[in-house]
């Protein structure tokens, strides 16, 4: 049936360990839960939950303007059906450090296996656009420990994202990646990076688990994984991709439905229903409905 058969605790030590493993773990980011489970059946190791994702399926652009709530309710429909670990993008924690600690705990909640705080002000803007600004180092050390400090599980994972190497330059950035681990951040997630030459100082410099984010039409190339693995990342990101193909299918039907009048020349690039019903788990529901109903009592009940 659809949902997962392993507990958050189950996961976020799976996670943890694959991250000490120096494995490349492949995270998609979600569009919706089934999107979810369709990664999973795919093969991958880990799933996200992107914020612009998340804002833009709500008709909203990624300055934050969701909440931790809708984040949290989004983020548990997901958790509910993967057995992977998930992963989600918190923005700044939603406000001052007191904001970020509820956050971390809404998450844990939603069965979770870690998310990322940024260091962005807020609101915060997509991380690929110019014109950010950041808070000073000082203040995301607050965010970060104030999180830390109000984990309850310590597999909980707690990432930093640093969007310094636009503001400040790459220097900066990983002089602001060392000052969050030792705040208590587990992992690194270094923002707009703009080349391989960067990628290997990061990872020359800091010693935590690195993630490398491959989001398309940004600032940073679309590195391999077999080359993100040599330059010894751990986790490889693509948060937007399955959400980008799925929009540019449905303008593309829009507009032949439009064109023609009918969707006949769109059915060889549909998922079947056959398919739907399979990746659902169709035939799983009909056989618990069954053996749910299909019982007798006992003669003297």
């Amino acid at each position: 049936m659809l949902h997962t058969r392993t507990t958050p605790a189950e996961r976020r030590r799976a996670f943890r360990a694959r991250l000490a493993s120096g494995e490349l773990l492949r995270m998609p980011g979600a569009v919706n839960p089934y999107s979810a489970r369709l990664i999973q059946e795919h093969g991958f190791d880990a799933v996200y939950l992107s914020g612009a994702v998340l804002s833009a399926d709500l008709g909203l652009p990624d300055i934050g303007l969701t909440t931790a709530t809708e984040v949290a309710a989004r983020a548990q429909q997901i958790a509910r059906v993967t057995d992977l670990p998930a992963l989600v993008d918190a923005d700044t924690g939603f406000g001052e450090p007191m904001n970020a600690a509820r956050t971390v705990q809404l998450m844990e909640d939603a069965g979770l296996a870690g998310l990322h705080l940024e260091d962005q002000v807020n609101p915060k803007r997509c991380g690929h656009l110019d014109g950010k600004s950041v808070v000073d180092r000082a203040e995301m050390v607050r965010r970060i420990r104030a999180a830390a400090d109000a984990r309850r599980d310590p597999d909980f994972l707690l990432m930093a994202r640093t969007d310094a190497r636009g503001v400040e330059g790459l220097a900066a950035a990983i002089d602001r990646a060392k000052a969050y681990v030792d705040a208590g951040a587990d992992a690194i997630f270094p923002e707009a990076l703009a080349d391989e030459a960067e990628y290997a100082a990061f990872r020359a410099a800091v010693d935590v688990p690195l993630l490398a984010n491959m989001t398309e039409f940004g600032k940073s190339p679309l590195l391999s994984a077999r080359t993100l693995t040599e330059l010894g990342y751990n986790i490889a990101l693509y948060p937007v991709t399955l959400f980008r193909l799925a929009m540019g299918a449905v303008e593309h039907g829009l507009r032949v439905l439009a064109a023609e009048g009918t969707q006949e020349s769109l059915l060889p690039g549909m998922q079947t229903r056959s398919r739907l019903y399979e990746a659902l788990g169709y035939a799983d529901y009909a056989a618990f409905d069954s053996a749910v109903h299909d019982f007798t009592l006992p003669p003297d009940a």
